[in-house]
């Protein structure tokens, strides 16, 4: 599904350079890397703060930490997404409220944000799947109206601009209250092992994120506040530092890799390529098809046969997972969700992608429905 190697093979010099200084220096936690990276970060997407932190679930963590939330307090978020975003929030004893995605998109329907609040909701968490952006204007009209913050799942989606009605442009990850991000190393700006980052305006919330993550501390050994220990390390910071400045350029070629897949598949019935729409511009950590009439197993198992890697994300639903089994009031029927749960299948999409592996991929499908 991803090259890393012969991206790798790319940066080698300016990694080992980076690598051998920290080496030298010795300086493995909180260096001057992790600190560059966070400026640079911060300039890239144009927010007042990014406080770096051990991954992309520690920020969904910190991040309701930070606004204090009491047991019973209800966050809602889409069910269609990775399982970490819900799980933080059962992890602090808050209780999920789980709604149903748009069917073209698959990020969190907007409409059905209205329908899900009530007294107890604290929280919106909606997430950037797939590296294309919820319809954040209503989003943010509502949580406003009702004064609610609005945390951004941004781990797939960094680099994602979304447009406003006015017609302004701003990076996803900085529309809410908070926004939180991942560096797995398979994702579009990724590490050589675990990292993760948080991004406000807020100089507040920022303040105590800082503390949040570092043992809550205010200072060395006065602890204010119960926080966790999530740091960045200065040689996933170097990594990070060296690949954000080709970001753009990895976006660039996920872009022309959809765009292939798009014109072969568009006339196929049986697959409902990714959406395009007008105020996001999708970034493509996933390249995601709608298969339809039942055929997405035996098309997964075809392509397997062939070597040609697909993945399905997700095939349980977070409202369906067991962990979950003792939540009280979970839905019943989150229609679109559980359709899409039957239906959706990635492809290989990454920097790394070559004419003549598009095309192989390419007709192997294509021949799956010849």
């Amino acid at each position: 599904m991803v090259d890393l190697d012969r991206q790798y093979q790319k940066i080698k010099p300016q990694i080992e350079t980076a690598f051998q200084e920290i080496l030298d220096t010795t300086a493995f936690i909180n260096g001057p890397q992790v600190h560059a990276f966070s400026d640079k970060l911060k300039k890239y997407l144009g927010t007042k703060h990014v406080i770096p932190c051990g991954n992309g679930t520690d920020a969904l963590q910190i991040a309701l930490m930070s606004l204090n939330l009491q047991p019973g307090d209800e966050v809602i978020t889409p069910s269609f997404t990775f399982i970490a975003t819900a799980e933080v929030i059962a992890l602090l004893g808050l209780k999920p409220v789980f709604v149903d995605v748009d069917p073209a998109t698959f990020c969190m329907d907007e409409k059905s944000i209205n329908a899900a609040i009530t007294k107890k909701t604290k929280a919106i968490v909606p997430v950037h799947l797939f590296g294309q952006s919820v319809d954040m204007e209503p989003v943010l009209k509502l949580a406003d109206e009702k004064n609610i913050p609005v945390i951004e799942d941004n781990a797939q989606a960094i680099g994602s601009d979304y447009t406003f009605s006015s017609g302004k442009n701003q990076k996803t990850g900085t529309l809410g209250t908070i926004g939180c991000t991942s560096f797995f190393p398979s994702k579009t700006l990724g590490c050589y092992g675990d990292g993760g980052a948080i991004s406000t305006n807020d100089d507040e919330l920022a303040a105590e994120i800082k503390k949040i993550v570092n043992h809550g501390q205010s200072k060395r050994y006065y602890h204010d506040r119960v926080g966790v220990n999530s740091r960045l390390d200065s040689l996933q910071a170097a990594v990070l530092n060296i690949k954000l400045d080709y970001l753009d350029e990895y976006i660039i070629a996920r872009r022309a890799a959809a765009k292939f897949y798009d014109n072969a598949f568009g006339e196929i019935p049986e697959l409902e390529i990714p959406a395009q729409v007008d105020y996001s511009k999708h970034t493509y950590h996933q390249y995601t098809l709608r298969v339809k009439n039942g055929k997405r197993e035996a098309l997964h198992q075809y392509l397997g046969e062939r070597d040609i890697p697909a993945m399905i994300y997700y095939p349980v639903p977070a409202h369906k997972q067991k962990m979950f089994d003792g939540v009280k009031g979970l839905p019943d029927v989150l229609s679109v969700t559980n359709q899409l749960t039957k239906e959706v299948l990635s492809l290989p999409i990454h920097t790394e992608l070559d004419e003549e592996q598009l095309l192989y991929i390419v007709n192997g499908i294509r021949s799956f429905f010849q």
